[in-house]
This record gives C-alpha cells, sequence and structure tokens, in this order.
C-alpha cells in the first residue's frame, strides 16, 4: 500500500452537527485535512475554523444540499478549484421521514433516497477512482442497525436505504482493497444528536427506549474512525447494538417481520 499523502483531505458530508461533526473532529486528530459540506454555512465557518486553530489542519466549508441535481459535481469542483483531491470520503448526509409511505408525498420521499442513497454512490463513484490510482483512500458510509434489522414501518424507506448501505460498503471493500482504499459502513443506534429533534420523535422515542441503549455521538465517531483504519466492512457500535443486529440475523425473517408489526401496533 502506498503512504498516504503527509496531510490528505476528507470530504465529509453532513458535517455541521451530529456524527458528521464528531468525525470531522476525529479525522483532524489523526492529521486529516477537511472539506465540510452542509446546508448551513454558519456552522460549517465556525466548526472549520475551530477545528484548523486546534489542529494546524486547512478546513473548509462547502454549503450545499445534496438532494439538488449537480450538488455533488459543484462540491467537487469547489474542492479541485482549491488544488486538492478527496483522498477520504464520509457519506453522513441523512434524516428521517416519520410517516407511513402510502400518506406521504412522493416528492418527500424521492428528496430522501437523492440524499441518502443516489448523492452517496454519485460521490463515491466520482471519488474512489482517483483513491485507487494513488493507492490510498478511505472511504466511511454512516449506515444505521436499522439496516441490519427488519423493517419497521413510519420508516419506510429508511432502514432499506441504510441496508443498501451496508451492502455496497461490504462489495466495495472486496473490490478495492488491493487497491489500497478501505471502505467501511458504520451502523450506530440511538444516538444523541439533532436527528430525532428535527423529525419530532425524540420524545417519544425516548419513551420507548432505555437509556442503556443512547450513545454519545463521540464515541460512535471514534469506533467509526477505528473501524476504517483496520478495513472493517462493518462497524456496529455499542455492545448492545452488536446484540440487536445478532439477534436480527439469527430471527427467521418470518417471526421478525410479525414481531415488528405487533409493536407497531401498540405504538400506534
Amino acid at each position: 500500500m502506498a503512504a498516504p499523502p503527509s496531510r490528505p483531505l476528507c470530504l465529509i458530508t453532513g458535517a455541521s452537527s451530529g456524527i458528521g461533526a464528531e468525525l470531522a473532529r476525529v479525522f483532524a486528530a489523526h492529521g486529516w485535512d477537511l472539506a465540510l459540506t452542509a446546508r448551513r454555512a454558519d456552522r460549517l465557518e465556525a466548526l472549520a475554523a475551530q477545528l484548523a486553530a486546534a489542529h494546524g489542519c486547512e478546513a473548509f466549508g462547502i454549503v450545499a444540499d445534496l438532494g439538488e441535481a449537480g450538488a455533488a459535481d459543484a462540491i467537487l469542483q469547489a474542492v479541485a478549484a482549491r488544488g486538492r483531491v478527496v483522498s477520504g470520503l464520509v457519506n453522513n448526509a441523512g434524516y428521517g421521514l416519520p410517516a407511513r409511505f402510502v400518506a406521504s408525498a412522493w416528492p418527500d420521499q424521492a428528496r430522501m433516497l437523492q440524499v441518502m442513497l443516489t448523492a452517496v454512490c454519485e460521490l463515491t463513484h466520482k471519488c474512489a477512482p482517483g483513491m485507487a490510482e494513488r493507492k490510498f483512500g478511505r472511504i466511511l458510509n454512516v449506515a444505521s442497525l436499522a439496516g441490519l434489522l427488519p423493517g419497521s414501518p413510519g420508516q419506510t424507506l429508511y432502514a432499506p436505504i441504510k441496508g443498501f448501505l451496508v451492502s455496497l460498503s461490504e462489495t466495495l471493500n472486496v473490490e478495492l482493497r488491493r487497491d489500497g482504499v478501505h471502505v467501511t459502513a458504520l451502523c450506530p443506534g440511538l444516538t444523541y444528536t439533532e436527528f430525532h429533534d428535527v423529525n419530532h420523535t425524540r420524545r417519544r422515542i425516548e419513551k420507548l427506549t432505555p437509556k442503556w441503549l443512547w450513545q454519545d455521538p463521540e464515541s460512535v465517531a471514534q469506533a467509526g474512525y477505528a473501524a476504517l483504519e483496520a478495513n472493517r466492512p462493518v462497524c456496529v457500535t455499542g455492545l448492545a447494538n452488536q446484540a440487536l443486529a445478532l439477534l436480527g440475523r439469527l430471527t427467521p425473517d418470518r417471526l421478525a417481520l410479525e414481531l415488528t408489526a405487533g409493536a407497531y401496533g401498540k405504538r400506534s
């Protein structure tokens, strides 16, 4: 494997808060420069300035909305305009859409697919060849424990998208390992971020789940970075989540779906 550049650049989507911001801190602490992208310019600028001061790295924000066609190209053009190439890619941008599939508007579902699936594939497809050519690269896809468990009504596309990211990461891990490119799917469970505040489900979720199931974004980010460096295809964070993932794999599909349907009925 070729040696990494002295200060390689990592592009992180959804970097303005939560797991994305914590991953930015972890990468900066390990000698990476950073291109941070999200929709909130003020938060990106503040985080970039903080990390540059703390770690002596180059860090800059790129305001972009991955829900818009052409956003991936605009982001990569902004990176290239600075004379940089992407050696690390963290596909973290995402959100929940808590509504029954048949009761939600298709444009909302289509936007979710664009942000969390199409943009991930596009950025990966456009960054991975350069990484392979240079014989060094890191790709971290932030998936979810939900992608390893039976489908849950009310988050109809979320779990399938995250399951796709797990499978994509596993396949790319095999395809690119000889090229010095590490690929990992990070699968956290419940994490204290803005995720449940944005979709107004925090109060309900916290009532239904014990506190010991929740993790802080700092520990999730640390686990994800360590797994990526070790080139582990999938990283499920926390012992409780690992047990749930194992249980999900061992439980027969029909029984798992019946249990999920029963639990959903009680919450409705």
